[in-house]
């Protein structure tokens, strides 16, 4: 049974590498307190610096006088994210990655971020803000799922 009843924490990050660190504790705290087992903590952690990395990169491509906004909505059976940036948001879905010419060299490693965040949560969803401005993926993560 969860220990945490609806709550919501929020996180703003600067436009900076290595700030995503931030995200992935302060949400990793939270699935904690709700009871979420180790492997789902660190599954969720995952997904979310994947997420803060690309706010970052791509959504606010740098800027530092941009931030990204964390927030945790935590319910009773499950944990929302959503890591907001300033982008335009996705034109369309990059398509699935060839791994085998990632591993060997025949394709940029990078760019396996969504697929790899999606493979780690129960729900992921990209949203494109109005007037091109506050972009966001959601990310839903369930106190009951079975990692696989």
């Amino acid at each position: 049974m969860s220990k945490v009843k609806s709550t919501s924490v929020e996180v703003r990050l600067p436009s900076q590498l290595g700030y995503e660190k931030v995200a992935m504790s302060t949400a990793a705290a939270v699935a904690k307190l709700m009871g979420f087992r180790e492997d789902r903590v660190e599954d969720l952690k995952t997904a979310v610096a994947e997420a803060c990395i690309n706010a970052i990169e791509h959504g606010n491509k740098l800027n530092d006088d941009l931030s990204v906004d964390v927030v945790l909505s935590a319910g009773v059976n499950a944990l929302e994210v959503k890591v907001i940036d300033d982008g335009k948001g996705l034109k369309t879905v990059p398509p699935k990655p060839d791994i085998d010419k990632k591993i060997h060299g025949e394709e940029d490693p990078r760019g396996m971020g969504m697929f790899l965040i999606q493979a780690l949560v129960d729900e992921a969803e990209w949203v494109k803000g109005s007037n091109g401005k506050s972009s966001y993926v959601r990310l839903v993560i369930r106190l009951d799922a079975v990692a696989d």
